[in-house]
């Protein structure tokens, strides 16, 4: 475990990486005793300053949902991270890619919610109940701690690799369409790159969002009414660069594009 001083000092690191789009050393290479609790309090102290300088709360990340993410990482458990108002894009979106480090797309749902809902016994059922709408999305994903060699700990740090997300057009209630064989074709300038179905996140992507509740549930917090979660990518991430067009096909959910400049 941490000291309280070795987690507000990394946690200023990770601050700094962000407001300059650096990237720092491994924590788990520094600090081999951090635990996944030291990571969660590090995120912890991140978003509490990030939340002191104007940023608004507007929902959470998961990820490492899928075996394609979890396979992609070498990671086999999930996370989660939170999201700012300022990091929300829409279709056709102009995202400059300087903003980010080791910048990667993935393919997921985003879930809105009507109701607040609880752990620590979340069941899918009580996550459908709770979920307003579905949104086909894109998560872009922004590393500040290098990837090679990178642990668990490492990416709960670094608030989950969030970065921002490009959200569609395309809104569904849990009861229009079945949400397990929502599809993901990720293209870059025009040549497919990445395949998938949503079933691939925990097999029903709504499960994410039960799972978030219960594991917030141990910190004493609860998701609300209006927030938005990034359920989980259900294909690998794909790289990109200044330049690239993405286009993602969600089938009966609609098609997202954005560029990279």
């Amino acid at each position: 475990m941490l000291t309280r001083e070795q987690i507000d000092a990394i946690a200023e690191e990770l601050a700094k990486a962000d407001r300059t789009h650096g990237v720092i050393p491994r924590i788990t290479a520094r600090y081999p005793e951090a635990a996944i609790e030291d990571s969660y309090a590090i995120q912890g102290v991140w978003r509490d300053r990030m939340v002191a300088s104007g940023r608004r709360l507007v929902g959470h990340k998961i990820g490492l949902t899928s075996k394609a993410m979890q396979q992609a990482t070498g990671i086999t458990e999930p996370d989660y991270g939170v999201m700012f108002d300022d990091t929300v894009y829409r279709s056709g979106a102009t995202v400059r890619t300087a903003h980010f480090s080791n910048v990667r797309i993935e393919v997921e749902l985003a879930f809105v919610l009507k109701a607040p809902l609880a752990g620590p016994d979340c069941t899918l059922a009580d996550a459908l109940d709770a979920i307003d709408y579905a949104v086909p999305a894109l998560e872009i994903l922004n590393s500040h701690i290098e990837l090679e060699g990178r642990t668990i700990v490492d990416t709960i740090s670094d608030n989950a690799a969030y970065g921002a997300m490009v959200l569609g057009d395309e809104h569904r209630r849990p009861d229009e369409i079945d949400l397990r064989w929502v599809p993901g074709v990720l293209s870059r300038n025009g040549e497919i790159e990445e395949t998938g179905v949503a079933m691939g996140v925990l097999g029903h992507p709504a499960t994410g969002v039960a799972w978030l509740a219960n594991k917030l549930a141990q910190h004493g917090a609860r998701l609300e009414a209006g927030e938005i979660v990034l359920a989980g990518s259900f294909t690998r991430p794909m790289w990109v660069s200044a330049g690239d067009e993405v286009h993602a096909d969600f089938g009966p959910m609609g098609v997202i594009t954005c560029r990279f400049a």
